[in-house]
Protein backbone atom coordinates (compact mmCIF):
# COMPACT_ATOMS: atom_id res chain seq x y z
CA UNK A 1 0.00 0.00 0.00
CA UNK A 2 1.45 3.32 -0.68
CA UNK A 3 0.03 6.78 0.42
CA UNK A 4 -0.54 9.69 -2.15
CA UNK A 5 1.38 12.80 -1.33
CA UNK A 6 -1.90 14.67 -1.52
CA UNK A 7 -2.50 12.02 2.31
CA UNK A 8 1.36 12.67 2.91
CA UNK A 9 0.65 16.33 2.94
CA UNK A 10 -2.54 16.05 4.82
CA UNK A 11 -1.25 14.15 7.64
CA UNK A 12 1.85 16.49 8.03
CA UNK A 13 -0.60 19.56 8.25
CA UNK A 14 -2.59 17.76 10.64
CA UNK A 15 0.67 17.10 13.13
CA UNK A 16 1.97 20.45 12.03
CA UNK A 17 -1.94 22.20 13.71
CA UNK A 18 -1.46 19.53 16.68
CA UNK A 19 1.66 21.17 17.67
CA UNK A 20 0.35 24.83 17.73
CA UNK A 21 -2.82 23.97 19.98
CA UNK A 22 -4.82 27.22 20.48
CA UNK A 23 -3.22 29.43 18.00
CA UNK A 24 -4.52 29.73 13.73
CA UNK A 25 -1.56 28.58 11.52
CA UNK A 26 -1.54 29.70 7.87
CA UNK A 27 -0.49 27.76 5.25
CA UNK A 28 2.52 29.34 4.46
CA UNK A 29 4.11 28.66 7.59
CA UNK A 30 3.10 24.90 7.29
CA UNK A 31 5.04 25.01 3.61
CA UNK A 32 7.98 26.66 4.87
CA UNK A 33 8.16 24.46 8.19
CA UNK A 34 8.22 21.06 5.44
CA UNK A 35 9.77 23.07 2.61
CA UNK A 36 6.73 22.13 0.45
CA UNK A 37 5.27 24.38 -1.89
CA UNK A 38 2.29 26.54 -0.44
CA UNK A 39 -0.03 25.90 -3.62
CA UNK A 40 0.45 22.11 -2.92
CA UNK A 41 -1.19 22.65 0.12
CA UNK A 42 -3.74 25.26 -0.42
CA UNK A 43 -6.08 22.30 -1.81
CA UNK A 44 -5.29 20.24 0.96
CA UNK A 45 -6.28 22.33 3.63
CA UNK A 46 -9.32 22.80 1.62
CA UNK A 47 -10.14 19.04 1.63
CA UNK A 48 -9.17 18.62 4.97
CA UNK A 49 -12.19 21.44 6.03
CA UNK A 50 -14.84 19.79 3.96
CA UNK A 51 -13.93 16.65 5.60
CA UNK A 52 -13.93 18.17 9.04
CA UNK A 53 -10.53 17.73 10.17
CA UNK A 54 -9.33 21.49 10.16
CA UNK A 55 -11.44 25.28 10.50
CA UNK A 56 -10.22 27.46 8.24
CA UNK A 57 -10.45 31.12 8.40
CA UNK A 58 -10.21 33.32 5.50
CA UNK A 59 -8.98 36.63 5.32
CA UNK A 60 -5.80 38.76 6.96
CA UNK A 61 -5.35 36.96 10.24
CA UNK A 62 -6.75 33.44 8.89
CA UNK A 63 -4.98 30.21 9.17
CA UNK A 64 -5.92 26.90 9.80
CA UNK A 65 -6.56 25.17 13.40
CA UNK A 66 -7.76 21.39 14.21
CA UNK A 67 -11.80 21.06 14.17
CA UNK A 68 -11.27 18.71 17.06
CA UNK A 69 -8.94 17.76 19.35
CA UNK A 70 -5.89 15.71 18.08
CA UNK A 71 -7.15 12.44 20.25
CA UNK A 72 -10.81 12.40 18.61
CA UNK A 73 -8.86 12.37 14.88
CA UNK A 74 -8.19 8.68 13.77
CA UNK A 75 -5.25 8.41 11.48
CA UNK A 76 -7.58 5.64 9.50
CA UNK A 77 -10.32 8.18 8.74
CA UNK A 78 -8.17 10.46 7.26
CA UNK A 79 -6.29 8.02 4.99
CA UNK A 80 -9.67 7.10 4.09
CA UNK A 81 -11.19 11.05 3.37
CA UNK A 82 -8.02 11.67 1.14
CA UNK A 83 -7.10 8.85 -1.05
CA UNK A 84 -9.26 8.79 -4.02
CA UNK A 85 -9.41 4.82 -4.03
CA UNK A 86 -8.17 1.67 -2.18
CA UNK A 87 -8.16 -0.44 -6.04
CA UNK A 88 -4.56 -2.19 -5.31
CA UNK A 89 -5.17 -4.76 -7.82
CA UNK A 90 -7.72 -4.28 -11.01
CA UNK A 91 -10.46 -6.69 -9.32
CA UNK A 92 -11.06 -4.35 -6.69
CA UNK A 93 -12.79 -2.45 -9.24
CA UNK A 94 -16.35 -4.03 -10.26
CA UNK A 95 -16.61 -1.88 -13.11
CA UNK A 96 -13.49 -1.87 -14.30
CA UNK A 97 -12.13 -5.68 -13.89
CA UNK A 98 -11.27 -7.65 -17.04
CA UNK A 99 -9.29 -10.27 -15.31
CA UNK A 100 -9.99 -13.88 -16.86
CA UNK A 101 -9.32 -15.54 -13.42
CA UNK A 102 -11.13 -13.01 -11.14
CA UNK A 103 -13.91 -16.05 -10.41
CA UNK A 104 -11.49 -18.26 -9.01
CA UNK A 105 -8.92 -16.33 -7.84
CA UNK A 106 -7.94 -16.29 -4.16
CA UNK A 107 -5.30 -13.16 -4.56
CA UNK A 108 -8.39 -10.76 -3.90
CA UNK A 109 -9.54 -11.92 -0.37
CA UNK A 110 -5.94 -11.87 0.36
CA UNK A 111 -5.44 -9.03 -0.41
CA UNK A 112 -8.75 -7.20 0.40
CA UNK A 113 -7.93 -9.28 4.30
CA UNK A 114 -4.25 -7.37 4.11
CA UNK A 115 -6.00 -4.21 3.37
CA UNK A 116 -8.77 -4.11 6.40
CA UNK A 117 -5.65 -4.84 8.33
CA UNK A 118 -3.87 -1.70 7.14
CA UNK A 119 -6.53 0.06 7.70
CA UNK A 120 -7.26 -1.61 11.35
CA UNK A 121 -3.80 -0.79 12.53
CA UNK A 122 -4.78 3.11 11.18
CA UNK A 123 -7.72 3.18 13.06
CA UNK A 124 -5.98 2.94 16.17
CA UNK A 125 -3.81 5.14 16.18
CA UNK A 126 -5.13 8.97 16.38
CA UNK A 127 -3.17 12.38 15.60
CA UNK A 128 -2.17 12.87 18.67
CA UNK A 129 -0.17 9.54 19.06
CA UNK A 130 2.07 10.94 16.24
CA UNK A 131 2.75 14.17 18.13
CA UNK A 132 2.98 12.59 21.63
CA UNK A 133 6.42 13.40 21.93
CA UNK A 134 6.05 16.95 20.57
CA UNK A 135 9.60 18.36 21.74
CA UNK A 136 11.62 16.88 19.02
CA UNK A 137 8.80 17.64 16.26
CA UNK A 138 8.48 21.03 17.13
CA UNK A 139 12.54 21.28 16.98
CA UNK A 140 12.65 19.83 13.45
CA UNK A 141 9.91 22.30 12.12
CA UNK A 142 11.44 25.41 14.15
CA UNK A 143 8.39 25.83 16.16
CA UNK A 144 8.05 27.66 19.32
CA UNK A 145 5.85 25.36 22.42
Amino acid sequence: MRLTLHTDYALRILMHLALAPGRLVTISEVAASFSISRNHLVKVAHELGQAGFVETMRGRGGGLRLARPPEEIAIGDVVRAMEEDFRIVECFDRDANSCCIAPACRLKRLLKEALDAWLAVLDGATLADLVERPAPLRRLLALTA
